[in-house]
């Protein structure tokens, strides 16, 4: 596009070019895979410039200039010229017309938001149809709470409904600054991240909460020393993992009845409280 003018002269330029015959565009395809003749490669996408400029149009409701649309979308032009094979007897502008719409969409979703979006094929048919599936289903005659229209929607596109929710949320507005300041209080104007937030604990909690376990595991490595060799497999076996085994997995494991495992579970659980509550009567809580 550059050296072509404003970019109204540059429209009008590219949709007086004359259409190509089959032939002849056969011959140009062939020219440039062949001899990459350039004069051919530049007869071949000038013909097909209006093409490019007619995609690009169908997205200039996101907001991004219809220049750089039509940048985008030369480029992906280019990129069909280099792996069009003309003896598949396809016409170049039905080949071409899927790279120039990628081409257009990974442009829009580069630069659409700050906020980078999905990247799957799903994602992206959420986004560039979900204006139009919702402004359908508002037509209709019989109106659909929100809830039901998420829920048609994702059913069409083959998303989860939280995934159009949150899509939906995102093309709501534009992208908001964390500094933006939201209001003016005592000290002064407020930021927007100062009212994120943060489900993390406090250093002091953090820090208290480590010592806390430590102190307990070692309470619990001494009290486990009470044990004999069975108390110990059965008391690690069935509390101290995170899938723990069942009485009757363990008692064929030990060729013994679950019963009996119960029994011995017990009676280690009430040696460990022993323990525990010998040393200090203050770890009555933790057992």
């Amino acid at each position: 596009m550059a050296g072509a003018g404003t970019q109204s002269d540059f429209i009008k330029k590219a949709m007086k070019a004359p259409y190509l015959e089959r032939q002849e565009e056969h011959d140009l395809a062939v020219r440039w895979r062949e001899a990459k003749d350039q004069e051919a490669l530049h007869s071949l996408t000038q013909a097909h410039m209006r093409l490019v400029i007619a995609i690009a149009g169908r997205f200039r409701n996101f907001g991004l200039p219809m220049g750089d649309l039509i940048q985008e979308g030369h480029v992906g032009l280019l990129q069909a010229a280099a792996r069009f094979e003309p003896d598949r007897e396809v016409r170049f502008a039905t080949y071409a017309t899927w790279w120039i719409r990628a081409s257009v969409q990974d442009y829009i979703l580069r630069n659409w938001s700050i906020v980078r979006g999905g990247t799957s094929s799903s994602q992206k048919a959420l986004f560039f149809n979900l204006r139009r599936l919702r402004a359908r289903l508002s037509r209709s005659p019989d109106p659909r709470p929100r809830e039901v229209m998420y829920s048609e929607i994702a059913t069409a596109i083959g998303v989860s409904r939280n995934d159009v929710e949150v899509m939906d949320s995102r093309l709501s507005g534009p992208d908001s600054s964390l500094n933006a300041p939201v209001h003016e209080g005592e000290n002064g104007a407020s930021d927007r991240q100062d009212l994120l937030v943060d489900d993390v604990p406090l250093p002091d909690e953090a820090v208290t909460k480590s010592i806390d376990t430590e102190r307990r595991l070692g309470w619990l490595r001494c009290a486990l020393t009470v044990l004999n060799e069975r108390e110990l497999t059965i008391v690690n076996e069935r509390r101290l993992r995170d899938d723990g085994a069942t009485l009757e997995a363990l008692g064929v494991s030990l060729g013994i009845s679950k019963e009996r495992v119960r029994q011995i579970e017990c009676r280690a659980l009430e040696k460990l409280r022993g323990a525990l509550l010998r040393e200090e009567p203050d770890r009555a809580n933790f057992v």
